[in-house]
């Protein structure tokens, strides 16, 4: 079925393109991309005053799936995602149990083959997540695991973490590291500052992330791993990883919309929809992620999506779980806090949020070349609406965007050339 994407403006980092131009679909993949195509075709998308960018990818989601699917599942995690513009996303290997062998990337597998968009499943770095034995991560890899983590928390056994960058440089996969000095968050729940001492609270400081992640890029350097560091979130994250790529260490990061929007100063006391892991920052750590990503410094925008149940999050500061929903909030954050005041372009969005995850894993994505598989997310950058979490998909509600009004809506998403999301204006 041929699908003629008509008049968008075509924002395309691997042949760097950016112009008003037509781009039809055939049989799943790109056709042809010209100022004007004229093809008899079966469908018309009118993309006028739309960007079309390569299809969305989210290095960082938590679907939940096995046992807690309460929480999400695989098919609403996917679903989540088609809204939110993304065609692949990575799920984290937190589950119940850990997925930390062939069999739990198998599974997920099987169950993401009828899900609207791509799923990669992340293979766990030591068994059951308890930092004292590798799992098998040749056979997870095997399998189809395009990277090992052990997101929600750090291998704090530095040795048996060099021994998984060793191997996963043999592989020639990235390690996706959860920067987190667990002894030193002691109890913390939000970050160290007047305002954890305001609302008589233990914070959580800086160094808590900064000490792990200057340990995981000296390890890079020396395994020669592909080291990607999840979810930064404090101004001495940047200066290490901009001083670490001079030195030539293999290293890529992230930031998610809710570290470059939000301080603590934006804090509603008592709201756990506030609480996440890393917690937000200050002005000026949320400055020098903004300088990073302008910069390129770092090269991902990422969501670390955590959907929680309303009663787990319905507790104290200090009870409830960390983590926040981003699948559906991210476009509309991306393009309000970084495209609108002009502190990245919309080439740099494009490159962000699917070019450069591509080039993380090693994927055949994140590009609208012709003859490439036809994943595409047409964008309105004018659309203004209010973020309303009573009408996400994803079975998390848990944000702290709610009611916020954001530009930037995600039109169509289209996955493997079929359309798995269109926004009924």
């Amino acid at each position: 079925m041929k699908k003629l994407i008509k008049g968008g403006r075509i924002v395309d980092p691997a042949n760097k393109v950016d112009m008003v131009a037509d781009l039809m679909i055939d049989e799943g993949r790109i056709a042809k991309v010209a100022v004007s195509i004229d093809d008899k075709v079966d469908e018309v998308i009118d993309a006028c005053g739309c960007f079309v960018m390569p299809g969305l990818i989210d290095l960082h989601v938590h679907l939940r799936d096995p046992g807690l699917t309460y929480k999400e599942d695989i098919q609403s995690g996917a679903d989540a995602a088609a809204k939110g513009g993304f065609t692949t996303i990575v799920a984290m290997p937190n589950t119940k149990p850990v997925i930390d062998d062939a069999k739990g990337i198998e599974y997920v597998k099987a169950k993401a083959e009828d899900a609207r968009v791509n799923i990669l499943q992340v293979g766990a770095i030591t068994k059951g997540q308890e930092g004292t034995q590798l799992a098998d991560i040749d056979e997870m890899v095997a399998a189809g695991s395009p990277a090992i983590s052990e997101d929600g928390k750090s291998v704090m056994n530095a040795n048996i973490y060099r021994e998984a960058m060793m191997l996963a440089a043999k592989c020639d996969i990235p390690v996706l590291a959860h920067c987190e000095d667990i002894d030193m968050v002691d109890g913390g729940c939000v970050n160290e500052d007047e305002v954890a001492k305001a609302n008589g609270l233990k914070g959580i400081s800086n160094a808590v992330e900064d000490v792990i992640v200057a340990r995981d890029i000296i390890i890079a350097k020396e395994t020669g791993a592909h080291l990607h560091l999840c979810h930064c979130s404090t101004k001495d994250s940047v200066a290490m990883i901009s001083a670490a790529k001079a030195a030539g260490v293999r290293l890529t990061a992230e930031v998610c919309p809710h570290h470059f929007t939000l301080t603590t100063k934006d804090m509603v006391a008592n709201d756990t929809n506030y609480k996440m892991n890393p917690p937000l920052r200050t002005e000026q750590d949320v400055e020098e992620l903004k300088r990073g990503l302008k910069e390129d410094i770092i090269e991902v925008i990422s969501t670390d999506h955590a959907p929680h149940s309303q009663e787990e999050k319905r507790t104290t500061m200090e009870k409830a779980p960390f983590g926040i929903v981003g699948l559906e909030t991210c476009v509309g954050l991306v393009v309000s806090e970084l495209v609108e005041p002009e502190i990245i372009t919309p080439m740099q969005m494009a490159e962000k949020m699917s070019y450069n995850p591509a080039k993380v894993l090693g994927l055949d994505k994140g590009t609208l070349t012709v003859g490439k598989v036809a994943d595409v997310t047409i964008i309105d950058p004018e659309a203004e609406y209010t973020i309303e979490a009573k009408d996400f998909v994803s079975k998390g509600k848990n944000t702290p965007f709610d009611k916020r009004m954001v530009k930037g809506k995600v039109r169509y998403t289209i996955c493997n050339g079929e359309v798995v999301y269109e926004d009924v204006i």
